[in-house]
């Protein structure tokens, strides 16, 4: 028997001054002798056939072939079945669970802060305690013994009365404990260094195998086929006639199946199988290691434990405890086996050791407790620490499910149903943008999508180092305003070094670079990634960009929130310069764009050249893929960024950069079912964007720009060519905050020169430069929305208030159309409603709205308005009753905003409370 002490005195025998040292008793590489073996009772690895065959015959052919019988295959194959796909097969290389499910530790937590993940959660824990017991009559093995978090600080116990507040939204039960109450629940825990606990109660664990085998009868049961030992060898790919690369067939040892879609469900092992189809699948494979201690006295029915800020986690495990967590200096499993089947590794105790400090500190008897066995097995982790999941944009019908970051047990369910719901309708039914493989592009010329753009997902080092950040910054708290420290200055917009020189602190979207907000302590520069000192490496000393975001680190006003107010201020009083070059800038030509363009686009774009158009995209259930601005162009120059040359007709997109890319895959996927004679072509990295915002922007661009930029001359929403300082851009006059302003399209070689001439021209007036911090409180306040904060593809435009945008007036059909005419019809039973607090207190989104006293929605996205000096909050809200949700019941209800458990009195709005009447932008001030 090996115990805890041991382990810690032996991982730590080298860190530990003396007295503290001990005779090491073990290798530091293989540490005591102890079992590898996973705690459950029942596993699935002396199951089935060893004969080497299939574990039943191949159909010739499938409407859809899973790959991989792990959570995520299981769970996917039986949503499949269950909305009546019967013609779906899961195609398992060993037996099910075999890969990195079967030793997972299976722990299901409600609450995190993101609504759609909560939802998902919710699902899963209904799956597998309600839905598939009550269908098989079979325990599944889940156990509800609830959840404990515990803070040490009070930012951790912040970010926690933001998860009970949200909780109140989904009826998950949850409660903020004092030290004393969280001591009454689990006496065995040392309390003395708490601030306090989040309690969950139906929180719980679920057992891989007892799972997934269920999930498989209940699967078989409805028409699924589920064979074992079969490993899959190739992915047929064939090009339709307009040369786009379409799943074809799926190749065994045993046989080919054709089939139109294929499921990448395979671990660790997806990105090996992405390669036989030619798609790119950005994770990497890492050991995860937990051990099982010995039988603790008194430890019965206690609550699962995260420890955040000691980075462990404490599972139940009937009588005893598994201890695991997320360490600094994570093992990345270089070369992966494919024949690595029900495997573990030799856990290393000087990586784990750190989790066995927390743990003894948390629960003390732990340090006279034996260890029973060990689990470290691999997992597969993303840049982002998110899953990849939908159809690829490389190959139509090549769909992912996988790189869960160790949560496939926990998000199975949910996401299983998604992405089922993504096969049979094309798109999923909840916001899953923030997984979507859409956003992750193919290096040209193959289509580019963008959640890791294609210089990122062809570089091992980003890969590596933003995997890395995120493995160990995952017990983190959530703040606001972080920033990641890996992976930086991959794309850098064409005034990164002169707006760097002048104090710019940048934000990273996507591997751009973009501007923040701008510090008076000058340069802060961001420095290659360090891995926090781990691996050997030497940290940076005196890193000013990592002091400012560590000072940011708070869920109050941030200490910089003056400096943001000057920005916002000198915009809304005089003029200021925002540098938005990171937008995707996209050309739609072709003799069938207006084709095109007036199936796409909620607004009527069909205009003549020269004009500028709000409108959104919508999907076929008239939820909003994206808001843009579309631009009628005529025909340029050849190879012109600015103005290229095309026959028929032409637009130019402007699009958010952090959601670019994926407007750029809606549209190739539209392109590619419609197939018309039109182009999409991308000029993102060959044009600059500048916005010149403010009541003193025309009398400074009057100067500089060589055209007449009087209203009658230049209106809103139009755009012309013209020059600055000698140089050829494009002037739109739109704004993004509420003032009156023009956009300076400008070709990449020539922005700093245009920039310096605009600077130089509005130093007089009192120009400043200005980020994005200063565009969100602008914004927000003006009452403009943010594509994927309060504006996402679960939103209509009906409910977000943009029916403005709908051509529904015209007999121009348009993609959701029908469905935006059918919830007219009907009536809205969800509205998007500005909130205001007269208290000035910082918001961040996730708050609960009540009114009249009923939980009626949350906040999804929140700031200061400094012109208004007050708190400004969007969120959707429902009528409890299942009523319609009228502008009269919006006007007749008294609310309140509850943020970390407590609540705030709030007005509602239903014009922005900053120039309802849109005097502003128009140039009446």
């Amino acid at each position: 028997m090996s115990y805890v002490n041991c382990a810690l005195r032996a991982a730590t025998r080298c860190h530990l001054p003396p007295p503290w040292r001990s005779p090491r008793p073990f290798s530091s590489v293989t540490g005591p002798t102890v079992k590898k073996s996973v705690p459950y009772q029942k596993t699935l690895k002396e199951e089935g056939s060893r004969s080497g065959e299939p574990s039943r015959p191949l159909p010739p052919s499938a409407e859809v072939v899973v790959v991989g019988g792990g959570s995520l295959g299981c769970q996917t194959t039986y949503h499949l079945a269950k909305e009546g796909v019967t013609s779906v097969v899961l195609l398992e290389r060993d037996r099910l669970t075999s890969g990195t499910t079967w030793h997972t530790a299976g722990l299901l937590w409600q609450l995190r802060p993101s609504d759609v993940e909560v939802e998902l959660l919710a699902h899963t824990r209904d799956v597998v305690s309600r839905e598939l017991p009550a269908e098989t009559g079979l325990h599944t093995g889940w156990v509800e013994n609830g959840g404990l978090f515990i803070a040490s600080n009070k930012q951790r116990l912040d970010e926690y009365k933001r998860l009970m507040s949200l909780g109140k939204v989904y009826g998950v039960e949850s409660y903020v404990l004092t030290p004393s109450q969280t001591k009454d629940l689990y006496p065995l825990m040392n309390i003395d260094d708490l601030y306090g606990t989040l309690y969950v109660p139906k929180d719980g664990t679920m057992d891989p195998a007892g799972t997934c085998s269920t999930l498989a009868r209940a699967a078989t049961a409805r028409g699924a086929t589920i064979i074992e030992n079969c490993p899959v060898t190739g992915i047929q790919v064939r090009a339709d006639d307009f040369g786009v690369k379409r799943v074809y067939a799926v190749e065994t040892a045993h046989g080919t199946i054709q089939t139109p879609c294929v499921v990448n469900c395979a671990g660790v092992w997806a990105r090996a199988l992405g390669q036989l189809a030619g798609v790119q699948v950005p994770l990497v494979g890492m050991h995860h290691a937990y051990v099982v201690t010995e039988r603790i006295e008194g430890i019965q029915n206690m609550p699962n434990v995260r420890d955040h800020d000691a980075s462990v986690y404490l599972r139940l495990q009937g009588d005893a405890l598994s201890v695991g967590g997320y360490e600094s200096n994570p093992i990345f499993w270089e070369e992966v086996s494919e024949k690595f089947a029900f495997g573990l590794f030799d856990l290393d105790w000087d990586v784990f050791m750190q989790h066995i400090e927390g743990a003894i500190n948390r629960v003390p008897v732990l340090e006279k407790t034996g260890i029973k066995s060990t689990v470290c097995g691999p997992e597969s982790f993303t840049a982002d620490h998110k899953p990849l999941m939908g159809e690829a944009p490389e190959v139509r019908g090549f769909f992912l499910g996988c790189g869960f970051n160790s949560a496939g047990m926990m998000l199975g369910g949910g996401c299983g149903r998604e992405l089922a719901h993504w096969i049979i309708h094309g798109r999923p039914e909840k916001d899953m943008y923030g997984y979507d493989i859409r956003q992750v592009t193919p290096a040209p010329p193959a289509p580019r999508g963008l959640r890791f753009h294609h210089s990122l997902t062809d570089n091992n080092r980003w890969i590596r180092e933003r995997s890395h950040e995120s493995y160990a910054k995952n017990y983190s708290v959530v703040f606001p305003h972080d920033e990641p420290l890996a992976g930086r200055n991959v794309r850098k917009d064409p005034l990164h070094e002169e707006l760097l020189r002048q104090g710019c602190v940048f934000q990273e979207r996507h591997g751009w670079e973009r501007p923040g907000w701008f510090s008076p302590g000058g340069a802060a520069p961001v420095l290659d990634y360090d891995y926090y000192g781990a691996y050997g490496r030497e940290r940076h000393r005196d890193y000013t960009y990592n002091r400012l975001l560590g000072s940011e680190y708070t869920f109050d006003f941030p200490p910089h929130h003056d400096i943001i107010k000057s920005e916002c201020l000198t915009c809304r009083n005089a003029l200021a310069l925002f540098d938005m070059s990171y937008f995707g800038k996209f050309y739609l030509v072709g003799p069938e764009a207006t084709k095109v363009a007036n199936w796409l686009f909620t607004a009527d774009v069909s205009k003549a050249p020269g004009s500028t158009v709000y409108t959104c995209m919508l999907n076929k259930r008239g939820g909003v893929e994206s808001d843009l601005t579309v631009s009628r162009i005529s025909p340029g120059e050849p190879a012109s960024p600015l103005a290229p040359a095309f026959e028929g007709d032409g637009y130019y997109l402007a699009i958010g950069g952090a959601v670019a890319q994926h407007n750029w895959s809606h549209i190739t996927a539209v392109l590619q079912d419609m197939k018309l004679q039109c182009k999409l072509l991308d000029c993102s990295e060959e044009l600059g964007m500048m916005s010149i915002q403010g009541p003193l922007s025309r009398v400074v661009l009057q100067e500089v720009l060589d055209t007449d930029l009087s209203n009658e001359a230049f209106p809103f929403s139009t755009h012309k060519l013209t020059t600055v300082a000698g140089c050829t851009v494009r002037a739109m006059r739109l704004s993004f905050v509420g003032e009156m302003g023009w956009e300076l399209h400008v070709p990449r070689t020539d922005c700093v020169k245009v920039y310096q001439a605009v600077m130089q021209a509005g130093a007089r007036h009192g120009i400043t430069n200005a980020g994005y911090r200063a565009i969100d409180s602008l914004s927000i306040e003006k009452g403009y929305r943010h594509w994927h904060a309060d504006l996402r593809p679960d939103d209509t435009p009906l409910e977000a208030g943009l029916a403005f945008t709908c051509k529904l007036k015209s007999s121009i059909p348009f993609l959701g159309r029908e469905a935006v005419e059918a919830q007219k019809a009907k009536g809205i039973f969800r509205r998007l409603v500005c909130f205001t607090t007269e208290e000035k207190v910082p918001m961040f989104g996730l708050e609960a709205v009540w009114r009249d006293g009923e939980v009626v929605g949350h906040i999804r996205r929140a700031d200061f308005g400094f012109a208004i000096d007050k708190t400004i909050a969007y969120g959707y809200i429902r009528d409890p009753a299942g009523g319609p949700v009228s502008l009269d019941f919006v006007k007749s209800g008294s609310y309140q905003l509850e943020r970390m458990g407590v609540t705030y009195p709030a007005r509602a709005h239903t014009k922005s409370p900053f120039d309802p009447d849109n005097k502003r932008v128009k140039g009446f001030y």
